[in-house]
């Protein structure tokens, strides 16, 4: 992290709406930090969607990596019977 993209949080309250001007031009995020200490992060909406889509998918691969290690799997036949009962199962509710 650049030394400019740590901010102390008088500099937030003093100069908000360039902070996020800042902020969103550069996709960088900044780190406030209080009595010298980092506490929060002010970051772009962009930045923010793409950083909660890749937490997600690292959370979709752990769970994906514990399943496997404890057998939970199935085969390609066996996914695709289910998918087709699922399918089934729906379409006889409506």
């Amino acid at each position: 992290m650049l030394k400019e993209d740590i901010k102390p949080i008088t500099y937030l309250k003093n100069r908000t709406a360039e902070l996020v001007s800042e902020v969103h031009e550069t996709g960088r995020a900044v780190v406030i930090t209080q009595n010298g200490a980092a506490r929060v992060v002010v970051m772009d909406v962009a930045t923010y969607d793409r950083w909660r889509q890749a937490t997600s998918l690292l959370r979709l691969i752990a769970h994906s990596d514990e399943a496997v290690r404890s057998g939970r799997i199935l085969t390609t036949e066996e996914a695709f019977a289910h998918a087709e009962e699922a399918i089934g199962a729906a379409m006889e509710t409506e």
